[in-house]
């Protein structure tokens, strides 16, 4: 059988949804709904170049990549592809067609690094290296289940610390904007990124389809939001914390374990099952509430780089 690649059909809504079933299928640890694919294509930012791509056979899409520039990176010229074939048309060539036209496409767009995230797996390891890319870092992705597990108990915030959901900034969510844009920059990471754009992060972040308002937790002490953790779930039973930070003035005091605790305890209530979250593996003060909390590592991914030349 053929293989070929194309460009994603963000406007079918039959190619939307085969793109997020692979990514499902091929990551079950992370949530992608044809919404939110949609969401990606049409909110980027013009610099990110970002174009999702689709490798098929016979008419069924088997395989995608993300694809695009790493423009909020202070550091110019990264790229990055990440590629997802469907496990039962592995060893087919659709995932080295992804690469090779995913790289032809960065490196007209200038990029002279691409980085790639790999499942640490001797097949998937070996694939990236026989194709020059080297190891950098790597990331966990963890489990808790929801319906089991035993969540810490509700504490009360201590005096002058008040718990907050992200649709309480509705009318106004720069000073969450500004919490976010502060902790991620302090994030371990290889390609580093600056929030410096509150608009595009509306678009991007805030009115994101999975960001979960009612169920993102956001600290506020003496009326300063000071941490939170943003909750991605799927409207049915799945649950993923996009990001849990704290502000560098308030840090060391618990507060990411409140808001995440607070964030979890909420989501069993409305009847999520499962929760997932991801944490670099040099990330230690978040493995280690993680762990706390007791989420368990359930797969593990390397990220891969390779200069373009």
């Amino acid at each position: 059988m053929t293989v070929s690649v194309r460009d994603l059909r963000a406007t079918d809504p039959v190619d939307v949804e085969a793109f997020a079933a692979v990514r499902r299928v091929a990551v079950p640890f992370m949530i992608a709904t044809a919404e939110s694919v949609v969401h990606s294509v049409t909110q980027a930012h013009p610099d990110a170049h970002f174009r999702p791509l689709v490798a098929e056979t016979d008419g069924e899409v088997i395989g995608t990549v993300q694809t695009g520039i790493a423009h909020d990176s202070p550091t110019p010229g990264l790229g990055y592809l990440n590629v997802y074939v469907h496990p039962e048309h592995q060893r087919r060539g659709a995932g080295g067609l992804l690469v090779r036209t995913a790289e032809e496409r960065l490196r007209a767009l200038g990029a002279t690094t691409v980085y790639s995230w790999v499942y640490d797996t001797p097949d998937n390891r070996g694939f990236a290296e026989r194709r020059g890319y080297t190891t950098s870092r790597s990331s966990h992705f963890q489990r808790l289940d929801l319906t089991q597990g035993t969540l810490p108990p509700l504490q009360a915030p201590p005096p002058g610390v008040e718990l907050r959901t992200a649709a309480d900034f509705a009318d106004d969510p720069r000073p969450v904007f500004e919490l976010d844009a502060e902790t991620t920059a302090d994030e371990p990471s290889d390609v580093g990124a600056e929030f410096d754009d509150y608009e595009q992060w509306l678009r991007d972040t805030f009115r994101h389809p999975l960001l979960d308002h009612e169920l993102t937790t956001v600290v506020v002490v003496d009326g300063t939001p000071a941490a939170f953790t943003a909750a991605h779930t799927d409207g049915r039973e799945r649950y993923f914390t996009g990001m849990t930070g704290t502000a560098r003035a308030f840090r060391g005091r618990g507060l990411a374990k409140l808001a995440k605790n607070d964030s979890l305890h909420r989501a069993r209530a409305a009847g999520y099952t499962e929760a997932f979250t991801g944490n670099d593996t040099d990330n230690g003060p978040m493995l280690a509430i993680n762990k706390w909390f007791g989420y368990e590592v359930c797969a593990t991914e390397i990220r891969y780089a390779r200069g373009l030349g």
